[in-house]
């Protein structure tokens, strides 16, 4: 795996929020450059302390072109 994982927190989008997830609110991030990461973190705001839960390249299958939008999941 590419080594700017902390790359991706610093300069990532947040493109979905999980805010009910137990136990505590998490969310994905996505960073383009220099190649596209997706980034799965959970944020204690008690403890101020992030936690990196997965990274993965994102894939067509799943992502639109943009890497970023979701496709449809009906859609095979």
């Amino acid at each position: 795996m590419p080594s700017n994982k902390p790359q991706a927190i610093l300069d990532g989008e947040i493109i979905e929020e999980y805010p009910a997830d137990y136990p505590i609110p998490s969310m994905l991030m996505a960073v383009l450059e220099p190649e596209p990461l997706h980034v799965v973190l959970a944020w204690d705001g008690k403890r101020k302390t992030c936690h990196i839960i997965t990274v993965y390249r994102p894939d067509l299958q799943y992502f639109e072109p943009d890497l970023v939008s979701r496709r449809n999941q009906w859609i095979h």
